[in-house]
């Protein structure tokens, strides 16, 4: 620690101090550090009964204040989709009535005064949401705390939020968490990169700073504990490192290769809206995976050809009653209009079970993963389901829709989504609203079940789009939230080759698409043999969309498919993984290319 403190300061001659994180945003950066550190203690003191609506008064009007400096946020980055959308977004969850009730009821049960209530109940919900089993619901939990954070922020009177008023060159930016109003504020011109204590690549933290091109290294343990300002750093954004105190050489280097990155996404963006192919000229369609509105451009700029999963659970969690039909629709219309001509794949709602919703009255199961979800909780809750439904129907006016059913695991079910979509189109149709004549329904394929009886899906469902990271889970019986059984998830395991490979066939004998989705996409060894596998659609993060198309375009399908045949006959994922690092040593991931 004194080592590492002498180091940054620049004046010992310990150098290339490395700290190891998460590759939040690409690129690289040098200079000196800019520490943002909020930790400090918080008002906790109990009110008498006669100070309660005083209290409650008090936190209305941080409310109101704290929803108007995001607004105004929000209204600065009207051209940039991306901030807007997750500043608006965070609007409503400041204005959220079960937020309110929960500190009133802290307030007037517990006599807290309101910094204290709103602390334990942003605690309270944070919680919630981090130990819900989900990984997307886990991010959330981040988002909860910030607007906590903005509200603490108006009961002490502080008007303003933003953090880079500080005179001088532009440094790199360390803090344990930035919010997107911060992060929003923010511009190439007074940020060199990014550098957190927590978040993942899909945090917004990371969103943004991608949004904004500024590189970032996320989720890096213990970093305000050995950084100060003004300590010299080396931001590696690639490969999720930060170097305190970098050699010369190390700067040097790391200039030239930055240089080598500015040329290499410039090449990359004159190629972006060109076709997909491989070396041997096949077609290839790459599209975005987006939970956000704001995120659709984000992939278009990556290259997406069209977004192949649009996630739309934000849209249900932390809020004391649903989204309307009205709310939902232009929320979808957002996304079309940004994407048009290109097509949308709305996934209908992926809720219950492990992903807390704090408006559903859900049973508490005992496995959550097996639970009351997805298509389960859709048809027991028609209501909730039809509303979904013809917003996505009326959208479909705007632009190139399909909708993409979740958790399918029975003819029996997709029957009902059928039959409850023709009611909405039928509704639709009676209000006279606009949509388009042909709105294609497929299903996702993450349960076991729907791999093994793709030959019937494939009859009557006009897609099917397998999701990687369930099937993975589900077919192998690991919990995909478990480090400790990180080793056994693999998409590279046989069990998992071979159920993609039936329903390939499927799709094939019944001229249906079939497009893979998850983190197995957006892997380039992974993409390689899924094209070998005779997948001619991903859908992917954008931040991967580059280094995938470059894998796709340096092969040939012959070769891919020599080597998914040799892959298919392996018996462990080690085995299959080397296979495709030998045969394509070139590709990002394999060790040569490291």
């Amino acid at each position: 620690m004194g080592e590492a403190a002498d180091a940054a300061s620049g004046g010992a001659a310990h150098h290339d101090i490395l700290l190891e994180g998460i590759a939040g945003s690409p690129g690289y950066a040098v200079g000196k550090a800019m520490v943002l550190d909020r930790r400090g203690g918080s008002v906790r003191r109990h009110v008498a009964s006669h100070q309660v609506e005083d209290e409650l008064e008090r936190f209305d009007r941080a409310v109101t204040a704290a929803a108007a400096r995001l607004k105004a946020a929000a209204e600065r980055t009207r051209g940039s989709r991306a901030e807007s959308s997750i500043l608006e977004a965070y609007v409503l969850m400041v204005e959220d009535e079960t937020l309110r009730d929960e500190v009133e009821r802290h307030v007037r049960i517990d006599r807290l005064c309101v910094e204290w209530a709103l602390t334990t109940t942003v605690d309270e919900m944070a919680r919630q949401l981090s130990h819900a089993g989900d990984f997307y619901l886990a991010e959330r939990s981040h988002d909860v705390q910030f607007v906590g954070q903005h509200i603490l922020e108006s009961l002490a009177g502080r008007e303003d939020s933003t953090i880079l008023s500080r005179p001088g060159a532009p440094g790199v930016l360390v803090a344990h968490d930035l919010s997107p109003a911060e992060t929003a504020t923010l511009s190439r011109e007074s940020v060199l990169a990014i550098v957190t204590e927590v978040g993942t690549r899909t945090s917004h933290t990371s969103i943004l700073a991608r949004a904004l091109e500024i590189p970032a290294v996320v989720g890096v343990a213990g970093l305000l504990a050995r950084i100060g300002d003004g300590d010299q750093l080396l931001v590696d954004g690639l490969r999720g490192t930060v170097t305190i105190a970098p050699s010369p050489t190390a700067r040097a280097e790391a200039i030239a290769r930055a240089e080598r990155y500015r040329e290499a996404i410039a090449a990359r963006r004159s190629l972006r809206d060109q076709p997909i192919r491989t070396r041997c000229g096949t077609s290839i369609e790459l599209k975005g995976n987006i939970e956000l509105p704001g995120e659709a451009p984000i992939a278009l700029e990556q290259g997406a050809r069209g977004i192949g999963l649009y996630r739309t659970e934000f849209l249900y969690v932390n809020r004391s009653v649903p989204p309307s039909e009205e709310e939902q629709y232009e929320t979808y219309r957002r996304v079309v209009d940004a994407v048009s001509p290109l097509p949308v794949t709305l996934r209908t709602f992926d809720i219950g079970g492990d992903k807390f919703v704090s408006n559903l009255q859900l049973p508490s199961d005992m496995n959550p993963a097996l639970g009351l979800r997805a298509v389960r909780l859709a048809l027991a809750r028609p209501e909730l389901f039809l509303t979904q439904l013809r917003a996505m129907v009326r959208a479909s006016a705007h632009g190139s829709i399909r909708i993409m059913v979740p958790m399918i695991a029975s003819m029996v079910e997709l029957d009902q989504v059928r039959r409850l979509l023709a009611q909405a189109i039928a509704e639709v149709d009676a209000a006279g609203l606009p949509r388009a004549p042909e709105l294609p329904l497929g299903i996702m394929v993450e349960v076991p079940a729907a791999a093994i009886l793709a030959d019937h899906f494939a009859k009557t469902a006009e897609f099917m789009s397998i999701g990687t990271n369930d099937l993975v889970q589900y077919a192998l019986a690991v919990d995909r939230s478990s480090p400790e059984l990180a080793y056994l998830a693999s998409f590279f395991d046989p069990a998992i080759l071979r159920l993609i490979a039936g329903v390939v066939v499927a799709g094939v004998r019944y001229q249906r698409p079939v497009i893979v989705c998850g983190a197995m996409a957006s892997d380039p060894l992974a993409a390689v043999l899924l094209i070998g596998m005779g997948i001619r659609e991903l859908s992917l993060e954008a931040s991967s969309i580059p280094d995938v198309r470059a894998a796709v375009e340096s092969v040939t399908v012959r070769e891919a498919n020599e080597a998914a045949i040799v892959a298919m006959q392996a018996v462990t994922a080690s085995e299959v993984k080397t296979l495709l690092e030998e045969r394509f040593p070139h590709l990002p991931g394999a060790p040569e290319s490291r």
